[in-house]
């Protein structure tokens, strides 16, 4: 089970890279973007966004980006500074081409469970690999896969593609 899951979360992950969000499409106002009350998502944040976070509301940073990934982009140990100066947890649990992992979705899943209902930020690129993320933690605590993809596209998140993976993972709960 764990080896087939691995090979249809890969393969799921990599047929939603293509729904990316382009970088650049969202205005400051509209970046964090609500896919709950507890779970938004974003695109690559600055040191600097994670007091905008806090005036949200945010207690819990969920880094999904690679450092290094892209030319420019902010290191991991710059946004956990600026996070733990705005009074907020952080984690980093990168996800790369490779796809998601059993170990990825354990990672998060503790980490949501120590934010203790508070609201989390997941961001990578373009907040896709969060959402996906979220999604597969969600599908494995016993949600309903159509549930999962439907809030996933009202945040304008396309991840239909990995409704074989969140069935599977719905079994595995």
């Amino acid at each position: 089970m764990t080896i087939s899951l691995l090979m249809s979360c890969r393969a799921s992950y990599r047929s939603g890279e293509e729904n990316d969000r382009r970088e650049g499409e969202t205005t400051m106002s509209e970046k964090f973007i609500p896919l709950s009350e507890t779970f938004w998502v974003s695109p690559q944040i600055t040191p600097e966004e994670a007091a905008d976070a806090a005036d949200k509301g945010v207690t819990l940073i969920v880094n999904n980006r690679p450092d290094g990934e892209a030319p420019g982009q902010p290191k991991s140990d710059a946004i956990a500074a600026a996070a733990e100066k705005a009074g907020i947890s952080y984690i980093h649990i990168p996800v790369d081409g490779r796809g998601v992992t059993p170990s990825h979705i354990s990672a998060l899943k503790e980490a949501l469970e120590a934010n203790k209902g508070g609201k989390a930020l997941g961001f990578c690129r373009t907040g896709t690999r969060s959402t996906i993320l979220r999604a597969y933690v969600e599908a494995f605590e016993g949600r309903a896969p159509e549930e999962i993809i439907a809030e996933a596209a009202k945040a304008g998140y396309d991840i239909s593609g990995h409704a074989p993976a969140l069935k599977a993972l719905g079994g595995a709960a």
